[in-house]
């Protein structure tokens, strides 16, 4: 007994598509497509959707913070540091590029590294020379005070830091020892999510008020 053939295939009477190749200006075309659109929607549509957003809700943020004196002329920005080493004012944290944000700087020195050790020394030195005081006697600094933040630039300085100021600037000024310790605590902002992170001053706009006060 014979097995049985399966039935042939059907034959297609049709020639198979051949699609032409890519050539290289369709390619270059589409490459500059894609490009102009990332372009547009990375560098033009989400930047002005986030800041329109942000103009609504926080209109001074998304302006810079800025601050500004009575005359209206802009002093500065809320979140960068500026030289106030002038005996009257209160100090901010040491900075290696002089709080200059167009001067890229290394990270400060870590814990472990000893250059962090003798920077310390030197803004003990050069602070015990300008308040004329002996900190082994009269009392310590806090770390905040004379360690660099790690932006260079940070306007921020723990309560204690600040408040260990006020003699001097007494000292500087017409204002009491009992004034200034009320302004410094006025201006103490507390986080926003209780024990998660540390009070702080704003040491540039405790400044601005701070000459308001003293007429300058």
């Amino acid at each position: 007994m014979s097995t049985p053939k399966p039935p042939a295939p059907p034959t297609s009477t049709t020639e198979p598509e051949i699609f032409p190749p890519h050539s290289g200006l369709r390619l270059l075309r589409a490459t500059v497509v894609f490009l102009v659109l990332s372009i547009f929607v990375s560098g033009v549509a989400y930047p002005l959707v986030v800041t329109g957003i942000a103009d609504v809700i926080n209109p001074h943020g998304a302006g810079g913070s800025l601050l500004y004196a009575k005359n209206g002329t802009v002093i500065g920005s809320s979140l960068i540091a500026q030289n106030t080493s002038a005996p009257y004012l209160f100090w901010s944290r040491p900075s290696l590029t002089d709080w200059n944000t167009t001067l890229g700087a290394s990270t400060p020195p870590g814990p472990s590294d000893p250059a962090l050790g003798q920077l310390i020394n030197e803004t003990i030195n050069y602070t015990g020379q300008a308040w004329h005081w002996n900190f082994s006697k009269n009392g310590t600094l806090p770390y905040w005070f004379i360690a660099p933040s790690a932006s260079d630039v940070d306007p921020d300085l723990v309560p204690q830091a600040v408040l260990i100021q006020v003699p001097r600037v007494a000292a500087a000024t017409n204002l009491s020892i009992t004034f200034l310790t009320n302004l410094v605590n006025a201006h103490i902002t507390n986080p926003v999510i209780p024990f998660v992170g540390v009070p702080y001053v704003n040491v540039l706009v405790l400044d601005i008020d701070l000459l308001g006060w003293e007429g300058r």
